[in-house]
């Protein structure tokens, strides 16, 4: 139970969403404790969906006051949480956000509201466990869970509690949220990094927590797999463009990847030319078959398509990105919403 002092600070929990009627009522029922137990309301974001979405959380907040629909007219995440903020931030301490498409402990928000109260950071984020219920999600949860996929970040691997400079958003003290000047709706994707970049620039401290984390469920076939990494790499650049901040040495390997399939094409005048394409190829394939014997899963072969897949098109999004650059303006002001 929550002692006195977390159950005196008020939370925003704030839930981003669009076309999610499979998971919303599962996600929010959830959340059910952290209602009982904290001064906590939520508000679910909605960037216009077109299923059911909006008519459950409709009926739910006419059950439950603490529970609110927000209409989200930009419909990116970004914009969802600052909106919500500026809404329904003022009288509260903590922003928690929940990704309206993962799984949570009951205790989530309870949990990291008391890493914030004893370490007394200003955000506090969770590693992202993967699961996947098909067979190509497995795949691809398998290569999200190693180093195949996710390239040895802490927040994938399940790393001890530690001060970080990056991980998967879940807590922040809104008065340092709103001191940097929250996300910054330019990026659709990496939007986090980004604003954990001013955090720490700031001099702000986040705190990674190994006493709780989130389920995340991968995308379940190859072309919106595709969609979401080649975003991810976007958004790197944007990240890099903004703020000139290199990428780190397990983001740079994959940025050769686009560079080494185009080069491959012209092994038609040069067989040496596919040399670095086939090296890459087959590590992928090799990591693959090794998960398989380790894992001992059937799917695990499948593993090195997925990662193929999350590798060229994090790479192919993110020069992409830096190529059409050239002809927009610079990346050096926050876009602020004029109440947060």
């Amino acid at each position: 139970m929550m002692n006195e002092r977390g159950r005196s600070a008020r939370c925003l929990i704030v839930i981003p969403c669009l076309n999610e009627e499979a998971h919303i009522k599962g996600v929010i029922d959830n959340l059910g404790s952290a209602l009982r137990e904290l001064d906590a309301r939520i508000v679910v974001a909605d960037g216009g969906s077109t299923d059911g979405t909006r008519a459950i959380v409709a009926r739910i907040a006419d059950e439950n006051p603490k529970v609110l629909l927000l209409d989200n007219p930009k419909r990116i995440q970004s914009a969802a949480v600052n909106l919500a903020v500026a809404r329904y931030g003022n009288d509260c301490e903590f922003l928690i956000r929940i990704d309206a498409h993962g799984d949570y402990p009951a205790d989530y928000c309870q949990t990291l509201l008391e890493e914030a109260l004893v370490s007394n950071a200003d955000s506090v984020v969770v590693g992202m466990q993967t699961v996947g219920i098909g067979f190509f999600q497995k795949a691809t949860a398998l290569a999200q869970n190693s180093k195949l996929g996710n390239g040895g970040s802490r927040h994938r691997s399940g790393a001890a509690s530690h001060w970080t400079e990056h991980g998967h958003h879940a807590l922040m003290r809104i008065a340092s949220f709103r001191q940097v000047g929250g996300y910054d709706e330019n990026f659709q994707h990496n939007e986090d990094a980004e604003l954990d970049y001013r955090l720490v620039k700031a001099g702000f401290r986040i705190w990674m927590t190994n006493r709780t984390k989130m389920v995340y469920y991968p995308r379940s076939s190859v072309r919106p797999l595709f969609r979401q990494y080649f975003g991810y790499g976007r958004g790197r650049a944007r990240n890099f463009l903004k703020h000139r901040a290199l990428p780190s040495l397990r983001q740079l390997i994959p940025l050769g990847v686009a560079p080494v399939t185009l080069g491959a094409s012209f092994a038609i005048i040069n067989w040496a030319a596919a040399i670095p394409f086939a090296i890459w190829v087959g590590a992928c394939v090799s990591y693959g078959v090794w998960l398989g014997v380790k894992e001992r899963a059937p799917h695990a072969p499948l593993a090195a398509m997925s990662a193929i897949v999350m590798h060229f098109a994090w790479s192919a999004g993110f020069w992409r990105e830096v190529m059409s650059s050239a002809s927009r303006p610079p990346l050096n002001v926050t876009r602020r919403e004029p109440s947060l």
